[in-house]
């Protein structure tokens, strides 16, 4: 259990403050309890549960339909989730409700189709005639419950039998530690499969097109600036007319390159602050530039690009291409595009 002496009273105590110190202990506890039930799952799967899972992702990596996950109450709020996200990492899935199946969804399941039951007793009553369906079209069966000897676990093709835990509730009959441990299967499964299909970041893109993860895995190369946006000087150019540049372009800073192209460095306004600070007479672009700046290739995620900004507390990344800049992209475009 977690140290809770923290929470002990020291000296008297308001009645509030006696209270809040029960409500705590009682998420402790809460915490703890499903914290054990994984530990558990952890175990099982390094052991009794490491054959029936394999067997499990490769019967699901060779399906040539859709994963149907089905469950009834608490369990079945769990099997939404796991659908989605299978679906959503490359395994075709959706979730048919076991009442709704008995009264005509079970058309949706067809024989090339695998079906994932959960149930953490494996007797819910409202799973029999998706079981039997199964058996009558030669369905493939899986089954996450928590009794080996249940009907579920006996009638499934592959059974993944979790070991029995104690529920968070204090009662024992909330489903809680069962219902996380039930999650953390389904999602082991999902990321498995998304591994062994080799499925990536652009593929996670095509399935995630909205809000802040679907811009966090655009492409650098799709939000940069291009072309005569880019502020470019060469080096040697004077700073007053570098700085002119710099302002009219409106990013904050200029990129300075070699005769030949290639990038020799990047003036900020952080630069430019500094050189006014030293009280340093005007020169050229070689006189305050920052040589070999941080850059980013057109291909890399926003999410990177973001990550390296933050890392680095800066604002502005040039876009190279065989060490010559093909592109900027200022940390105002990221907010622009949600990722940020």
């Amino acid at each position: 259990m977690p140290d809770t002496s923290v929470l002990a009273p020291v000296g008297p105590v308001s009645d509030q403050e006696g209270e809040r110190a029960r409500i705590v202990q009682s998420g402790l506890r809460a915490v703890q309890a499903e914290r054990d039930g994984l530990d558990a799952l952890l175990k099982a799967m390094a052991n009794g549960l490491r054959d029936p899972f394999c067997r499990a992702v490769d019967r699901l990596f060779g399906l040539s339909g859709r994963v149907i996950v089905t469950g009834m109450g608490k369990s079945g709020h769990i099997g939404r989730k796991v659908a989605a996200t299978l679906a959503s990492t490359g395994t075709p899935a959706y979730f048919v409700h076991p009442g709704e199946a008995s009264h005509g969804d079970l058309g949706m399941i067809c024989e090339t189709d695998a079906v994932l039951a959960l149930s953490w007793s494996g007797e819910t009553s409202e799973l029999h005639d998706i079981v039997g369906y199964c058996a009558r079209r030669s369905v493939t069966l899986l089954a996450i419950t928590g009794s080996a000897g249940s009907t579920l676990a006996r009638r499934a093709d592959i059974a993944l039998v979790v070991p029995r835990i104690e529920e968070a509730c204090p009662n024992g009959l909330a489903p809680t530690t069962s219902t996380t441990v039930q999650l953390a299967l389904g999602d082991a499964l999902a990321v498995a499969l998304l591994e062994r299909r080799g499925f990536t970041a652009h593929d996670f893109k095509g399935f995630h097109p909205g809000g802040k993860l679907g811009a966090m895995l655009k492409r650098v190369g799709d939000l940069m600036h291009r072309g005569d946006r880019i502020p470019l000087v060469a080096r040697g150019t004077a700073l007053a007319e570098a700085l002119a540049l710099q302002s009219s372009k409106g990013f904050g800073c200029v990129l300075v390159v070699e005769g030949d192209g290639r990038l020799a460095g990047i003036i900020t306004d952080g630069d430019v602050r500094r050189h006014l600070l030293n009280r340093r007479e005007a020169g050229t672009v070689d006189d305050i530039m920052t040589p070999d700046p941080v850059t980013v290739t057109a291909d890399a995620l926003i999410g990177a690009a973001l990550e390296m900004m933050e890392n680095r507390a800066i604002s502005v990344l040039a876009v190279t291409e065989g060490q010559r800049p093909v592109g900027l992209i200022h940390v105002l475009d990221l907010l622009h595009a949600g990722a940020a």
